[in-house]
């Protein structure tokens, strides 16, 4: 991360990165390693794709493990706080109020999104125009494309 954007994570979301570091540094590592040690056993590097695939992987891991540390070093932890305004951490339902379309989903900090386990950026659109509003509020979110919803909030929990 190179620029001085603060990062926020949960308290989950720091224990995660925390494991992949681990994977990464320890389990994953010795496997790359030994995929290494295997390819150079076939001999000519010139012409060696195993030994080009596995030094691959060894670049990106290191690279992804200089990610994790540096989110790690310079990210603020959020803590949890009471259920009254949406906030990182936040589980938040929402209404469609043109379909009557419910949607339920977590806010994070960017580095935690995972669209497949309903888990929104609070940067995202729908997260930051849902951030410090509280039940029953009506929010517009404004998409990409430039069309616009409005929802409104049916629970907010932890």
């Amino acid at each position: 991360m190179t620029d001085n954007t603060q990062i926020q994570l949960t308290k989950d979301g720091r224990e995660k990165l925390q494991e992949e570091l681990a994977w990464r540094e320890g389990e994953h590592a010795k496997e790359i390693t030994e995929a290494i040690k295997t390819a150079k056993d076939f001999g000519d590097l010139s012409e060696n794709a195993e030994y080009d695939a596995a030094k691959e992987d060894q670049a990106k891991n290191e690279a992804r493990v200089a990610e994790i540390r540096s989110i790690l070093a310079s990210a603020q932890i959020v803590e949890k706080t009471g259920t009254r305004a949406v906030s990182i951490g936040s589980k938040v339902k929402i209404k469609d109020l043109k379909t009557q379309q419910e949607h339920e989903f977590s806010i994070v900090g960017t580095t935690e999104t995972d669209s497949l386990n309903h888990m929104i950026s609070n940067e995202s659109p729908v997260g930051s125009a849902l951030m410090g509003h509280k039940k029953g509020e009506e929010i517009e979110v404004i998409a990409p494309n430039g069309s616009k919803k409005k929802y409104e909030i049916t629970f907010i929990g932890r």
